[in-house]
């Protein structure tokens, strides 16, 4: 299997180690589209240079990278691999990638745990309510949009600050870096405009964390995910590029638990 990769920073680096280390049987890759060209790993010119030499293509780049680059992907029939998850809240890039002939978009369950569960829960009967609460170091959290009071409280406070509580298709727009979750589960269930999501910053926390409760017909669920964060990059955990790592292994290999 020749895998492509779109960014080459934190998560596309430890992916590129892991391929490089044989950690995926059978699977090595192809090449990298990124701003600035390198001889190692191999960087190409184009997104149509991308797709002619791989099977797949992982997108680790940002919003604007899928918004630019996925459409030409599944186009050309490759499987496309999701990061940037938050990206679809936009429903005209959604429109555009979910062509009827082409590759598959797969959505990276990334930091997040328990969404095959809810996934079955509510194909038995939609779920009656999600609810995510996100809780990262302060500093990961403030932007430059918030209050001065609110982003000094996220970053020298000395407790957990909300930062934010809403549904799930305002808090993707105002935190891109940090709502990749709360963009997975709400189209893994209620929607981007039913999933309630907290962000609350906590310039005491090192790990990232989230809770997550559903209930529905089929039972009520609570997850607490408490994930290392990324030497190379604060806003993400460093868990995040395993979950491509594992799901490129699954597509490769003859025994998949779980599936």
């Amino acid at each position: 299997m020749r895998v492509g990769l779109i960014g080459c920073g934190a998560i596309g680096g430890a992916i590129v180690d892991a391929l490089g280390r044989g950690a995926i049987p059978g699977a090595a890759l192809s090449g990298v589209l990124r701003r600035h060209a390198t001889e190692e790993p191999p960087t190409v010119s184009s997104v149509d240079e991308l797709v002619a030499g791989c099977d797949v293509v992982v997108e680790a780049a940002s919003h604007a990278a899928l918004a630019e680059h996925g459409p030409a992907v599944v186009r050309a029939g490759r499987d496309l691999v999701v990061l940037s998850v938050g990206a679809l809240a936009d429903d005209r890039l959604r429109e555009r990638l979910m062509v009827t002939k082409g590759g598959r978009v797969l959505l990276s369950t990334g930091a997040c745990g328990g969404v095959d569960l809810l996934r079955a829960a509510h194909a038995l009967r939609p779920l009656d309510a999600v609810t995510l609460r996100t809780t990262k170091h302060g500093a990961a959290v403030a932007r430059d949009w918030m209050e001065p009071e609110l982003r000094r409280r996220l970053v020298d406070g000395d407790g957990p600050v909300v930062a934010f509580s809403g549904p799930a298709r305002d808090a993707v727009r105002l935190f891109p870096e940090t709502a990749n979750i709360a963009a997975l589960l709400a189209l893994a269930t209620v929607g981007l405009d039913r999933l309630a999501v907290t962000v609350v910053g906590d310039p005491r926390r090192t790990s990232a964390q989230h809770e997550i409760h559903a209930r529905g017909a089929a039972g009520e669920y609570r997850f607490e995910i408490e994930n290392a964060v990324s030497p190379a990059n604060p806003r993400t955990s460093a868990v995040t590029a395993y979950a491509v790592v594992r799901a490129l292994a699954d597509r490769a290999g003859m025994f998949t638990p779980g599936w």
